[in-house]
């Protein structure tokens, strides 16, 4: 789960922008750990109380509700650890970077390879050395069984607004946004698109900017294999 959150808010008398006291550190670290590891361990208990806990193997001593209320103790005295840094790029490259796993299918098109024999071969970059690109190999019934953990449950949703950027409050709170930034003079940003200067924008070759002829739909981007040998059409 990727969040992405406004640096500052509103005041609750929506007289001004307040923003955070550490230009470095939007959200401390320390105090995010904490307020992580209650909201877990509280999860964690409903769950319990619930009945949707397992508890096999070694783990089977802690079954009973003494065992695991002493573990939930033990638990809140160790600090937990929450890993934060400022982003790569800046803020525009967060969106872009999100909108690549929001907006497009598990595997794209051009890394697909062949199908042959029952087997389907793909594109991947292993990560694990200088993200060099590999061929894998798959069974037809394994490839598709991974491409289905990442189809989302019917009536999932994929992206949630909340706060300011929440369905009801959005049109109202986004212009006293602006109207509170321009008066601390704070530019308001505006939403990220892609610019003719990103870099997938721009030709490999010769640096040359692309030119948007036309947009085809994945019907009209469907290209018909020749027939087989000896097959008349």
């Amino acid at each position: 789960m990727h969040c992405v959150v406004p640096e500052g808010g509103i005041a609750p008398d929506g007289s001004r922008w307040i923003r955070p006291r550490h230009d470095v550190v939007f959200l401390p670290v320390k105090a995010l750990a904490k307020r992580f590891r209650g909201k877990f361990l509280d999860a964690v208990q409903e769950a319990f109380t619930a009945g949707q806990l397992r508890f096999p193997g070694q783990m089977k001593s802690l079954a009973g509700p003494r065992a695991f209320a002493a573990l939930l103790r033990q638990s809140c005295r160790h600090k937990w650890v929450v890993y934060a840094k400022r982003p790569f790029g800046g803020p525009e490259h967060v969106l872009q970077y999100l909108g690549n796993y929001t907006h497009r299918i598990a595997i794209s098109n051009h890394r697909l390879v062949g199908l042959e024999d029952g087997k389907v071969s793909f594109r991947w970059r292993d990560s694990a050395h200088q993200n060099q690109q590999r061929v894998m190999t798959l069974c037809a019934e394994e490839f598709l069984r991974r491409f289905f953990l990442h189809v989302l449950p019917r009536g999932f949703v994929r992206i949630r607004h909340f706060g300011l950027f929440s369905n009801r409050l959005r049109k109202v709170a986004l212009e006293v946004c602006r109207n509170l930034l321009e008066e601390t003079g704070t530019p308001s940003v505006a939403p990220v698109v892609a610019s003719a200067t990103a870099s997938f924008w721009l030709c490999p070759d010769c640096g040359g900017v692309m030119v948007l002829i036309e947009r085809l739909t994945p019907a009209q981007t469907y290209v018909r294999p020749p027939p087989a040998t000896g097959v008349a059409t």
